[in-house]
């Protein structure tokens, strides 16, 4: 046979060994996450209505405090939906990453139910996006991804603020740009 087929062959059989690895670890079952129960919380409370844009930003300088050593930008915007902007390198290529969230609060916390993906033009499936963001993004002992269960968990519960005071959802209604939380205060 000649030198440049055997070449050929090796270099072919390498790039396709290599991407079904890839493809295997990115399709892989993970671990099984489960969500831990909400702290218990006791205290004076404090009533706060905001609006999406307010929330936002609040939002945005938590993840922005929590998440200083993660390698991949995180963005988020809250309008009638929760809209995550992020890029990932695969081969050297970037590919923008849209996820589209709605709300639901549950026992205080916030479960981002995940509504469509956008990467780049591929038609990616939502898990293996959520999977591969969970994999890529050190995201806070506060926030867990649950790929199969296509949600981001946010237990508000554990969000350290002023003076060991807790933070609980009430209600999140984005269409009429109203939300309130219950910022407890603990009792001296």
């Amino acid at each position: 046979m000649n030198k440049w087929k055997v070449a050929f062959l090796l270099l072919a059989g390498t790039v396709l060994l290599t991407l079904a690895t890839v493809l295997y670890l990115l399709t892989a079952d993970g671990k099984q996450v489960t969500e831990q129960p909400p702290l218990p919380i006791e205290g004076n409370i404090l009533k706060v209505e905001t609006t999406a844009k307010e929330f936002e930003a609040i939002a945005k300088q938590y993840l922005t405090a929590a998440m200083k050593q993660s390698p991949v930008p995180v963005e988020i915007v809250i309008d009638e939906k929760i809209y995550l902007y992020s890029t990932l390198t695969i081969f050297n290529f970037d590919l923008p990453i849209q996820m589209d969230f709605t709300p639901v609060v549950k026992d205080g916390n916030i479960v981002l139910n995940q509504e469509a993906v956008h990467v780049g033009k591929a038609n990616i499936p939502p898990e293996f996006v959520l999977k591969m963001i969970d994999d890529a993004v050190d995201f806070p002992n506060w926030i867990t991804v649950k790929p199969n269960d296509e949600e981001i968990y946010v237990d508000l519960s554990r969000i350290n603020i002023a003076s060991g005071s807790r933070v609980r959802a009430k209600e999140i209604d984005l269409p009429n740009d109203k939300i309130e939380l219950e910022v407890v205060i603990p009792n001296e």
